[in-house]
């Protein structure tokens, strides 16, 4: 990984405060288990002077790595529409160089390979952790940036339709088990069904 990055550093060492509305604070809880993407259910801002915190900004072609604890090795991929969003202090950035696809870099850290490394690097300290310079060490192959985008966008295609399914299935059961309570339980609970298709960001009408 040290390849592919031109930079690792470490987050910020600031408290949570409710969202000032423009300003998102990203912390190893808010990476969603599966997806990976941030969550957006409970928005919190940094505890901080944000005209000083410039270099905690993520930017299009940032990742970050969970670093400690349970979730050690979970990673996160900025993408521009998730907006201003600061990192937290048990993450670390990994700035990918510009001649890396970092869609293509993303996937190479849900794969069997990398969670093997996350597991037998954290365990040689003895307690969940991983640091930025063991991160580095982590050896992935990458044929040309072309071929890195065409991979990287084939693959987040896939999760993104996998994902659909997944959501398809669970609006597929609760309609069933609405259905089952009366029609006029499937109607008064309609909510239920868009909710986890606006959490995604979609428009979901009446």
């Amino acid at each position: 990984m040290g390849e592919v990055a031109q930079s690792f550093d470490y987050g910020l060492n600031a408290a949570a405060i409710d969202f000032d509305g423009d300003n998102k604070y990203l912390r190893i809880t808010d990476i969603d288990e599966e997806t990976h993407e941030f969550k957006t259910e409970a928005l919190t801002s940094p505890d901080i002077d944000i005209t000083t915190a410039d270099n905690y900004r993520l930017q299009e072609g940032d990742m970050l790595f969970a670093r400690t604890g349970a979730s050690v090795g979970k990673t996160y991929r900025y993408i521009k529409s998730d907006g201003l969003v600061y990192f937290a202090g048990f993450l670390i950035r990994a700035r990918i160089k510009q001649q890396y696809d970092v869609d293509f870099v993303f996937q190479n850290t849900l794969t069997e390979k990398y969670s093997r490394f996350i597991t037998i690097t954290s365990q040689r300290s003895g307690q969940p952790g991983v640091n930025a310079q063991e991160y580095a060490d982590f050896a992935m192959s990458a044929p040309t940036l072309a071929e890195q985008t065409a991979i990287g966008n084939f693959l987040t295609q896939q999760d993104f339709y996998s994902r659909i399914k997944n959501q398809w299935q669970s609006v597929q059961h609760r309609v069933g088990k609405l259905i089952q309570h009366g029609g006029g339980g499937f109607y008064n609970n309609i909510h239920v069904i868009r909710k986890p298709f606006r959490q995604r960001g979609y428009q979901v009408h009446a």
